[in-house]
């Protein structure tokens, strides 16, 4: 593996996703929707923060998964490296 690609960070979208990826230990930042469900979403915030894992909000479900070039909405991105 060539330095550049070490050092790619790459996303995992969608909760089921996301929280394996924490459990493995894997996030290093985690991205929520503004209007993500709470209930849906409290096992990633859980995980984040057991973890020191940073969250942040940043616009809707609509926005996330359209900035992260999917046709649908995303409550949760999770940014590996």
């Amino acid at each position: 593996m060539s330095h550049g690609q070490a050092n790619q960070k790459q996303t995992i979208i969608g909760i089921k996703q996301a929280v394996k990826a924490l459990r493995k230990g894997r996030v290093r930042e985690v991205i929520l929707a503004s209007d993500a469900d709470g209930r849906l979403i409290g096992d990633v915030l859980s995980l984040a923060e057991e973890n020191g894992i940073p969250v942040r909000y940043e616009g809707t479900r609509k926005d996330l998964g359209r900035a992260y070039g999917i046709d649908v909405g995303a409550s949760v991105i999770a940014i590996t490296e």
